[in-house]
């Protein structure tokens, strides 16, 4: 039997309670149906504080319970740590104007979520092909077969922001465990940290392929809980996109936000507990508000 991550008590949601804590309340649930009761769940409950388990409510106190362990810092790679306007000059060519470039991409991405609601789901770079033909479509430009290929390659070889080095090794230095979590295809994504000399950074990479949802889907960012080992507040999504953060957010991780420009916080969402105008600023407020007191 799968057992439950999360119990709840009256008003509060405890979380972080032992395996065997809950092996336990599931046997006398099991053996006597008819007289297991709530109070037997808190018993169980209690005798897990008694023992030594941290147990906390998962409400706003989490952002600060969860520093108990060093948060694992969950990276967003294009346009947070990858620069896709190094695609503009190529635009420039195309279409006469290299800042169609975002507006194709903010179409991959917009698509990307269609596809998770309406489906069906295919991978992210057929997205970006079928996004760049209706692109070239609005603006009544014909695209040759090289010159498709040739900006789809550069998606895959995109340089890292001028920050971004800096920043990753400052956390790396603080200690702290970093992985990424992408739109991105595998081996895509693979390719990417490879060609931007930043894969050696990361101990993992996780591709929304695994759920084939993309984010801001929860599924994308429990995946990564669920696979690292960890509660969802012990992740902390690092990001450029404030929809991204918004489903982090939702999912239970905390999040931080990298403020580059023309990027701006949903005003209708929460605001993260960090945000900065760049990796630096940000690893900085990180490496302050997360390490272990």
């Amino acid at each position: 039997m799968v057992l439950p991550r999360k119990l709840e008590v009256s008003s509060e949601r405890l979380t972080v309670i032992p395996h065997w804590a809950y092996a336990e309340f599931h046997h006398r649930r099991r053996k006597d149906m008819t007289t297991f009761t709530r109070r037997m769940m808190l018993d169980t409950v209690l005798s897990a504080a008694a023992a030594g388990v941290f147990v906390r409510p998962s409400s706003a106190g989490s952002q600060v319970g969860a520093t108990a362990r060093q948060r694992i810092m969950v990276f967003d790679v294009n346009e947070t740590l990858l620069d896709v306007g190094a695609l503009a000059p190529q635009f420039q060519r195309l279409f006469g104007n290299g800042g169609v470039a975002q507006e194709w991409f903010s179409n991959v991405v917009l698509y990307s979520q269609v596809a998770t609601i309406a489906g069906p789901y295919v991978d992210f770079g057929t997205i970006a092909r079928g996004a760049l033909d209706m692109t070239a479509v609005a603006h009544g430009v014909t695209l040759a077969p090289p010159d498709r290929d040739g900006i789809l390659r550069g998606l895959i070889s995109l340089p890292p922001h001028a920050d971004v080095r800096d920043g990753l090794q400052q956390l790396r230095a603080a200690g702290f465990r970093l992985v990424t979590l992408t739109n991105s295809a595998p081996a895509a994504v693979e390719q990417q940290l490879k060609n931007a000399g930043i894969g050696e950074y990361f101990e993992r990479s996780f591709s929304v392929d695994a759920v084939r949802k993309f984010k801001p889907a929860a599924e994308v960012y429990r995946l990564v809980a669920t696979e690292l080992q960890v509660a969802p507040p012990q992740l902390r999504l690092v990001a450029t996109h404030a929809w991204d953060v918004l489903g982090a957010m939702r999912a239970g991780c905390a999040a931080a936000f990298v403020a580059r420009p023309g990027k701006a916080l949903f005003p209708l969402a929460d605001t993260p507990d960090i945000v900065g105008p760049d990796l630096r600023n940000v690893a900085d407020q990180i490496v302050k508000r997360d390490m272990p007191k």
